[in-house]
């Protein structure tokens, strides 16, 4: 039974789901919800949905790690699903909107608006809803978050997904509860390898020795999730035809992220013009400078 609480211009309407009309993953688990909460439009079951967990303390590694590979799912029918929180979950919602990838937010509260939790990444959220993903929840509405709705929704989590990627985790992160469960749901478990020296990595590789697929480049997750991989330059002139010759030379070479006197080396532009062309891409959004470093967003 479909009920709507809400239709207000500047809020998407929040619905409550029956079982019957759950995304397809989610009716197959054996603890399925009663009933869910949404906001937003749900994805098509056709796409290939990806949670996204790790530590709230993540490192730097951590982030362009996930930056890394969420930016090579660009132009492919993926949705990243996370949880809102701190640190890994918030970055991997940032890199789904920043590469045109929708995402869902399956927060640890209900989704009223004056309990949703974290209250740091409300807008966040409503970026979310604004860029054409959704958030949901099993919580009825006006639910706080406790301690016991956070295992829940890393059920919800991994129980909407094909596969769960795992970006840094202490040995007794959350994280671990979702790792586990999609293991348990017969889904693909994708690691990211960290530093043996650091304590964000402890838990991750603890599913590594148990058999998880460890992820080192965007392929991993595209092979895992059975989508086939497009050709290269040919593939991306078609998916930005906005770009101009210059702007897709610099696409071709970030593979990797560069500093900015190696990436004018490499365009072989006089370096007045390397330096106009970049800071035309970064105002227009298309790539971003860190610290000298160059990357594409």
């Amino acid at each position: 039974m479909r009920k709507c609480y809400d239709s207000s211009t500047m809020d998407s309407e929040l619905k409550q789901l029956s079982p019957q009309e759950f995304p397809l993953l989610l009716r197959e688990i054996p603890d399925r919800p009663k009933q869910i909460y949404v906001r937003g439009s749900l994805p098509s079951s056709e796409m290939k949905w990806l949670a996204v967990v790790g530590s709230r303390a993540c490192t730097e590694y951590g982030r362009r790690a996930l930056r890394y590979l969420i930016e090579g799912l660009r132009g492919y029918p993926v949705v990243i699903v996370s949880g809102l929180a701190y640190g890994i979950d918030a970055e991997a919602h940032r890199a789904a909107l920043d590469t045109g990838l929708t995402t869902i937010g399956v927060p640890g509260s209900g989704l009223d608006w004056n309990v949703l939790y974290p209250r740091a990444n409300v807008a966040l959220a409503r970026e979310i809803l604004q860029k054409g993903g959704a958030l949901l929840s099993e919580e009825k509405p006006e639910t706080r978050a406790a301690e016991y709705t956070f295992p829940k929704r890393n059920r919800v989590m991994a129980g909407l997904s094909h596969a769960t990627l795992m970006i840094e985790a202490r040995e007794k992160s959350g994280s671990l509860i979702t790792a586990k469960l999609t293991t348990e749901y017969n889904r693909d478990l994708l690691i990211v390898p960290g530093s043996i020296f650091s304590e964000e990595s402890r838990g991750t590789h603890q599913f590594l020795r148990l058999g998880a697929t460890a992820v080192t480049s965007p392929e991993d997750i595209l092979i895992a999730l059975g989508i086939a991989k497009r050709d290269g330059p040919s593939s991306l002139s078609a998916l930005r035809s906005d770009l101009s010759p210059n702007e897709l030379r610099v696409f071709n070479i970030l593979v990797s992220p560069l500093s900015r006197d190696d990436l004018i080396q490499a365009l072989g532009l006089p370096v007045s013009e390397a330096n106009v062309l970049l800071s035309t891409m970064e105002i227009k959004g298309l790539t971003v400078e860190e610290l000298g470093v160059i990357r594409m967003r």
